[in-house]
């Protein structure tokens, strides 16, 4: 008996007693769930007449095409001076605010980037072939305009303290921006947004990340109860979020480029292994786009699947991201705009096309030799694989391919990712928290509280209607902030104009060369 085998029985023996009143309690827990809240997640992910496109996603799909519009192509004109504001050019340490325009954007892709990129990638690429790519990457171009001006007004409506915190996010905005419009109804928009914010932050990000992250580890260590990742996580969390936004971006600025870097890196050395097929697969994800190559729904397919897990990757319109960057020093807030445009870019454009790469060019995914289509499973209602895998262990085998040792990698990869989600959406979620209840640091710490206990049940439970009800929470805050953005647009094109005049009169000083 080696000691990994050891340890999981020592474990399970001393535990024994637990499973069964930690199933009982999970049962009760699902069943609230799924008898009270199922017609709610029904409705929100509901698809359109006679497709399996979610409404929810075409939302926020529309909302990008609009802000992109609007703006001029904010995002092509802009990427340049976005890429000199992350450097630190134009930032001023004796501006209001708590972190850097790096550290704001670090914290908000923690957010963002995490099991999206690596299992929704290869859902989407299962289900709508390898054309969906090339529409999750339009879509991430959109995103990007609509996360200009969602973190542009965040910024522009925060509460700056005298302590020098700061507050900020949507419900910040709704309920100034409003106010300044002379608009009705901000208040209540404003307080159902941070409702769905932090029964969002209590499950869609953290409950599920936490699960996940158990999930992965025990595939690796051995079976081991939950609730021992879930304790670990909790108290390492705690000692992260204890220190607020300025601890949570120090940890982040670390974390998230690490996890970029070496998920890129591994996939670049796959692709340059396999350099003789990246203009087949680019061909194949740009024919498929179109046709679909065998795939049930051809194009249609393609872009729903496309479309659809882009919006659930980058989250642009959410509204999540513009609490993180509200937290910026800056007396400039179109300049926190620009630099949070990259986050689709990184996110979606750059590590989710990474993903399917891989996944194309490994050929996890199984082709008819004589057609060239690909083959579909109709009984599971994807394309047909080695093992018949989806999800994370589709993308987990394509890598394999190319080293064996990946999957342990990609185990400590996600527990990273979901680490990094669940700090920062504790930030989120004590926002909204603060925003409904008053700021004041014993109201914070109950927050905080709340949140690392539930990191314990999600990692000890199967709370899959409560995921559900969780993520359902996450888009409906879509909802609020999207309606909140149409109107409110006016204003920050206002911004806009204002600071790229006096950007180029050279009123605005560039601190760096």
């Amino acid at each position: 008996m080696n000691i990994k085998t050891a340890f999981a029985a020592l474990i399970v023996t001393l535990l024994a007693p637990f499973p069964a009143l930690a199933q009982g309690i999970d049962e009760t827990i699902n069943r609230i769930f799924a008898d009270y809240t199922g017609w709610y997640v029904s409705f929100i992910f509901a698809p359109l007449p006679g497709t399996t496109f979610s409404w929810i996603a075409l939302w926020l799909v529309v909302g990008a095409l609009v802000f992109t519009v609007y703006f001029g192509f904010i995002q092509i004109k802009g990427f340049v001076h976005s890429i000199q504001l992350v450097k630190g050019d134009y930032s001023d340490p004796n501006d209001a605010g708590e972190v850097s325009h790096f550290q704001a954007l670090a914290t908000a892709l923690s957010g963002t980037v995490g099991l999206g990129n690596i299992a929704g990638v290869a859902v989407a690429v299962g289900i709508g072939g390898p054309g969906a790519t090339f529409w999750m990457i339009v879509a991430g171009l959109f995103g990007m305009a609509t996360k200009f001006t969602e973190c542009t007004l965040g910024v522009k409506y925060r509460n700056e303290y005298p302590d020098g915190r700061v507050s900020g996010g949507p419900m910040y905005y709704i309920t100034k921006g409003f106010s300044e419009r002379g608009l009705p109804g901000g208040r209540i928009l404003a307080v159902l947004f941070c409702i769905f914010t932090i029964l969002g932050a209590l499950g869609g990000g953290n409950m599920f990340q936490a699960n996940q992250a158990h999930a992965q580890l025990s595939g690796v260590i051995g079976d081991y109860p939950g609730w021992i990742t879930g304790v670990i996580l909790a108290a390492v969390t705690f000692a992260v979020i204890v220190g607020g936004i300025k601890s949570i971006a120090r940890v982040t600025e670390k974390v998230v480029p690490f996890m970029g870097i070496f998920y890129v890196g591994v996939s670049l050395i796959i692709l340059f292994m396999n350099y003789d097929m990246i203009g087949w697969a680019l061909g194949q994800i740009f024919v498929g786009a179109f046709t679909g190559l065998g795939v049930v729904g051809g194009f249609t397919g393609a872009l729903i699947q496309g479309f659809r897990r882009a919006a659930f990757s980058n989250e642009a319109g959410i509204g999540s991201a513009a609490i993180a960057h509200s937290a910026v020093r800056t007396k400039e807030p179109v300049t926190e705009g620009y630099v949070a445009l990259l986050e689709p870019f990184i996110d979606t454009v750059v590590i989710c096309t990474m993903t399917a790469l891989v996944i194309v060019i490994t050929g996890v995914l199984n082709v008819d030799p004589e057609t060239g289509l690909y083959i579909w499973n109709a009984e599971a209602g994807r394309i047909a694989t080695e093992g018949e895998v989806s999800g994370v262990a589709l993308t987990s085998a394509a890598y394999a391919r190319a080293f064996s040792w990946f999957p342990v990698l990609l185990a400590v990869a996600v527990v990273l990712f979901a680490f990094s989600t669940m700090i920062s959406w504790s930030y989120y979620g004590l926002k909204a928290w603060t925003y409904l209840f008053g700021e004041g640091s014993s109201k914070e710490v109950i927050f905080k509280v709340i949140f690392c206990f539930f990191i314990i049940i999600g990692s000890a439970a199967n709370l899959g209607p409560v995921i559900d009800f969780s993520d359902a929470m996450l888009f409906s805050m879509a909802i609020v902030n999207i309606i909140a953005l149409y109107l409110l647009m006016p204003i920050v094109k206002r911004e806009v104009n204002s600071y790229i005049s006096r950007l180029k009169s050279g009123e605005i000083q560039r601190y760096k060369n």
